[in-house]
């Protein structure tokens, strides 16, 4: 079974109060179709696939207390149940090194590439005074030298699962700020 949009969001309501979670997991979702669309894919799926990755980790963060009950173990194994799509259960559980399960489809290598670069996009849209408005890809890799800025985002795993999705970082970089930019409303960086 594949979710509709409006399933995921009420699956992302019902288990995430965090603004700022809930606008990450939209980010995604707005990269995941733009990637869709680019690739010739189903938009749909790449989009809920996005939009649900992470449904679960305000609930179930990652604990080394209880590694059966985690992020996304657990969210996983609620949309199993609810009979989704094998597809988007891969690609959500690939999408944490930890699982040790290896994105094996296109759509699991770009959300590996998208999830973190857009958590990285939303805090540089933050600091600006136009939001995402006219972000630019120099700005960007400006501020990925910068350790202290955004410093729980890894610049390296980044650039890795660009290269592991086999697009160009500067190309990379550029379409998902596209990608951002069209949803700016939605995300509140507008």
């Amino acid at each position: 079974m594949i979710p509709t949009r409006d399933q995921a969001l009420e699956l992302v309501r019902e288990y995430t109060q965090s603004p700022g979670l809930r606008r990450h997991m939209l980010a995604v979702e707005a990269c995941m179709r733009a990637y869709a669309r680019k690739y010739g894919e189903d938009e749909d799926v790449w989009g809920v696939t996005g939009l649900l990755h992470d449904f679960d980790y305000e609930r179930w963060p990652n604990h080394a207390r209880a590694p059966d009950c985690e992020h996304p173990t657990s969210g996983v194994a609620i949309l199993r149940e609810m009979g989704v799509d094998e597809r988007i259960l891969h690609a959500i559980t690939a999408h944490a090194d930890y699982t040790g399960t290896r994105p094996e489809s296109k759509m699991a290598l770009a959300l590996r590439a998208v999830d973190d670069l857009s958590g990285f996009l939303v805090a540089c849209a933050l600091v600006r005074p136009t939001r995402i408005a006219g972000m630019k890809v120099k700005s960007v890799r400006k501020k990925m030298k910068d350790k202290a800025f955004a410093a729980a985002i890894d610049r390296d795993e980044i650039v890795e699962n660009c290269e592991a999705l086999g697009e160009d970082l500067t190309e990379h970089l550029a379409f998902t700020i596209a990608a951002m930019q069209e949803e700016a409303d939605a995300l509140d960086l507008a």
